[in-house]
């Protein structure tokens, strides 16, 4: 709305610090706002101006609202309301005042509160037999409810803005009959009336009301550094002339001097009656009165017909014989519509003096002053110097007399015709001025031809008059002819010939929009264009081209525009101790982060950390953990699937691949399949450290089981203490051992050694073949179906 900020342009930084809405930085709360005593006094002042408010008002059939709405919701129905389904008030803390802000939590998470900072509605419940009201937690009494206002009496009206020429007078009313209370409804209509006063007219020497606004600012308004004369200016836009425009005479700079102008001054000098009432321009007739559509006759009979309207009309030639002003005619007061011009093309200086000041208000300094609008005598005037041949005009009516000079520059004829309508009882026949009767000596005369409706096919064109000289047959201003009757226009056809077709043209493309990337375009201009008889060609609708239209815009330069690695930090170590995986971002962007083409190698995202070894069970240091590598060799029935190499490897599956300690399981083809891409990364280191055996059978084949928690066997002999990871030991298998009672399996009874970590000993020891590395399965059914297939299997072995 335009408001000043409490405390600066104005004197209520008093306020701020008690949460006043237009503090410079909010300091209000939900529950403690206010208008300061600036805020509504410029609300009321300008209030009725918001045209954004001046929607159509409407009958509506809501339900009253109940007096404090909170009576009818719970604080965890509010809650779930802000927040969403689960929540409810929160009690983590039960030394808060629940009415000063409304605190929210979900069961899930009972000591996460949330608060929209805002305090419960008037009415919730906040205690047995107390409700929330204005942020407090009090017993409701009756003074506290609801209260609608009322409007107290009128005001006896104030004096009149204007002494003269139409003021405006006030009187107000108060919305205390009561005071609207606890979210009460404001009163309904407006709070002030005016009506006009002082409507009789100022006297002759009376100031412009405008420019004695403008005038004022003059000893201490300081623009770009300088004082000005300040004159007053009428914008050009309507809506703008209730607002203070003023321009400078030494410069010729408009300035807004950030002000209404004063009730009762006139909208626009074009009109004399409409006035500015609180920044909005209000119709007045001429007689006065409010919304009237009544107006003046050109000679300022009110409802008049222009009957009692006389037209005064002259010619003065001279020829200068000295040098300085020369006095060539006068027009006198109350003349209206006035309009005096140059014959011929001279060098000559018009110039113009108020009659009864002396002052000069159109060439004081003897300079050929540029064409312009300006104000003066209270009436807008127009001067214009085409090429030397100078017009002066306004539509009056003037306060004062004028003198009409010439400033000579050399001694060519100086020749003015004037013209000027006045009404009958102020003619002054003693001036030399000429009365003529109904401008007898001008016609209205063929001009021209219209442009024609049409550029083929048969169109229509009309005649165009002008204002005529009878003597000479001159071409003059229009508004001599003004009080004569107008002949109707007389119309023909013309461009018989019959249309082309409309053909598409296109221009050239554009230079793409973008050097690369993903929305790089070019554009042409295509338009629908119908060739002429006269082998000229005119713009059309494109509906008239049959065509599809041509492509005006298409995408250019869709590729990846050239990027860089953009490198993150390196994580944490996957594990606090011995050996993990480290992982970084890594993108390709370019310098406006978007996705692009790098053409460098992209640096590693994962590596590996080690850690200090990890720590021994302090609370049973007999425990310690081992890894059991089996020794076992194909069962023709089961065999170990191969990774074949034309398989192509889509990336690891799991985020435990990338744990070294792990990487031992790529031999196992189902994990080789899982992490491709760990097992090709740590190919090479398995393929230096493994300790190979040249007598090992090339038909055994190595798995491994998972770390294993396990109790050292009792007698183990101790073998040089491991330094490093342990690494996959290879043992040569013995003939089978298959028997009767025990069929062969894809294990054998074979000495195996467990790899102590952490700086473990090496220990032998003997352990009996193991099953299918399979999961036995607890279904009883299943049990007896895989038992007498084993059964089956066997006895036909045995056979």
């Amino acid at each position: 709305l335009g408001m000043e900020h409490d405390g600066q342009g104005n004197r209520c930084g008093d306020e701020v610090r008690l949460g006043s809405i237009m503090a410079p930085l909010v300091q209000a709360a939900f529950h403690r706002f206010h208008w300061s005593r600036c805020s509504q006094q410029e609300l009321n002042r300008y209030l009725h101006s918001y045209d954004c408010l001046r929607d159509d008002p409407f009958e509506h059939d809501w339900p009253s609202l109940p007096q404090l709405p909170g009576i009818h919701y719970s604080m965890n129905e509010q809650c779930r309301f802000d927040f969403g389904l689960g929540y409810m008030m929160c009690t983590a803390f039960r030394t808060f005042d629940p009415c000063k802000q409304l605190w929210c939590s979900h069961p899930e998470n009972p000591y996460f509160c949330k608060t929209k900072k805002g305090p419960p509605l008037d009415g919730t419940m906040c205690a047995p037999g107390k409700h929330c009201f204005k942020g407090h937690c009090i017993w409701l009494t009756p003074d506290i409810l609801k209260q609608d206002g009322h409007w107290g009496a009128w005001s006896k009206f104030g004096s009149c803005s204007r002494t003269c020429g139409t003021g405006v007078k006030y009187r107000t009313r108060q919305c205390d009959n009561p005071h609207p209370a606890n979210g009460g409804r404001t009163c309904v209509g407006p709070s002030y009336e005016f009506q006009l006063c002082n409507t009789q007219d100022c006297p002759k020497d009376f100031e412009d009301f405008r420019e004695e606004q403008c005038r004022q600012w003059d000893p201490y308004f300081e623009y770009q550094n300088t004082k000005h004369h300040w004159l007053p200016y009428e914008h050009v836009d309507a809506k703008e002339r209730c607002h203070l425009y003023c321009e400078s005479k030494e410069t010729g700079d408009v300035v807004y001097m950030k002000r209404m102008v004063h009730d009762g001054t006139r909208c626009s000098y074009k009109d004399a009656y409409s006035i500015c009432v609180r920044g909005d321009c209000l119709k007045v007739g001429c007689d006065r009165v409010i919304g009237s559509t009544k107006q003046e006759d050109k000679c300022g009979v009110c409802g008049g017909d222009n009957s009692h309207c006389k037209v005064v009309k002259g010619t003065f030639s001279r020829v200068p014989k000295k040098q300085g002003h020369i006095k060539m005619f006068e027009i006198p007061v109350g003349a209206r519509h006035l309009l005096i011009q140059e014959t011929d093309t001279t060098r000559h200086t018009l110039a113009i003096k108020n009659r009864e000041t002396g002052k000069f208000i159109l060439s004081e300094d003897n300079y050929v002053p540029d064409s312009k609008v300006f104000i003066d005598m209270g009436v807008e005037w127009e001067y214009r110097n085409d090429d030397d041949r100078e017009t002066v005009q306004t539509m009056g009516p003037l306060r004062n007399g004028i003198v009409i000079l010439v400033v000579p520059h050399g001694g060519a004829k100086i020749s003015l015709t004037y013209k000027y309508m006045i009404h009958e009882d102020s003619l002054n026949v003693d001036n030399n001025n000429v009365l003529e009767e109904e401008s007898v000596s001008y016609e209205w005369a063929l001009k021209k031809w219209s442009q024609c409706s049409k550029a083929c096919g048969g169109g229509y064109q009309f005649t165009k008059y002008g204002c005529r000289r009878k003597t000479d047959h001159k071409m003059v201003h229009r508004s001599y002819c003004e009080l004569i009757q107008k002949p109707k226009p007389i119309r023909r056809v013309c461009n018989l010939q019959e249309c082309s077709q409309p053909i598409w043209v296109t221009g050239e493309w554009e230079p793409c929009s973008k050097s690369c990337g993903k929305t790089g375009y070019q554009v042409r201009s295509v338009r629908c264009i119908q060739p002429l008889h006269d082998n000229t060609n005119r713009s059309v609708h494109t509906k008239y081209c049959n065509n599809d239209r041509p492509e005006g815009r298409r995408p250019c330069n869709r590729e990846l525009c050239p990027a860089q690695w953009r490198i993150g930090p390196w994580s944490q170590c996957s594990v606090s101790c011995g050996n993990g995986t480290q992982d970084r971002p890594v993108l390709c962007r370019t310098r406006d982060n978007a996705i692009g083409l790098c053409k460098e190698n992209k640096p590693e995202t994962v590596r590996i950390c080690r850690l200090p070894p990890c720590p021994r069970n302090v609370s049973d240091p007999s425990k310690k953990t081992y890894m059991i590598q089996w020794l076992s060799r194909p069962d023709p029935d089961y065999p170990i699937q191969k990774i074949s190499s034309k398989e192509h490897c889509q990336g690891d599956k799991s985020m435990f691949c990338r744990m070294e300690v792990l990487s031992r399981y790529c031999s196992i083809a189902g994990y080789n399949k899982l992490c491709c891409k760990s097992c090709n990364m740590y190919s090479n280191i398995t393929e230096e450290d493994n300790v190979t055996d040249s007598n090992v059978n090339k038909n055994n084949v190595i798995e491994e089981e998972l770390l294993t928690t396990l109790s050292p066997p009792v007698g183990a002999s101790t073998t040089q203490s491991a330094t490093r990871l342990p690494l996959v030991s290879k043992a040569r298998a013995p003939p089978s051992n298959a028997t009767e009672e025990h069929p062969e399996i894809n294990a054998v009874d074979v000495p195996y050694k467990i790899d102590g970590l952490d700086n473990e000993v090496s220990q032998h020891n003997i352990i009996t073949r193991r099953r299918i590395p399979y999961e036995r399965t607890r279904n009883q059914r299943i049990q007896e179906l895989i038992a007498e297939k084993r059964k089956k299997e066997t006895l036909r072995k045995i056979n």
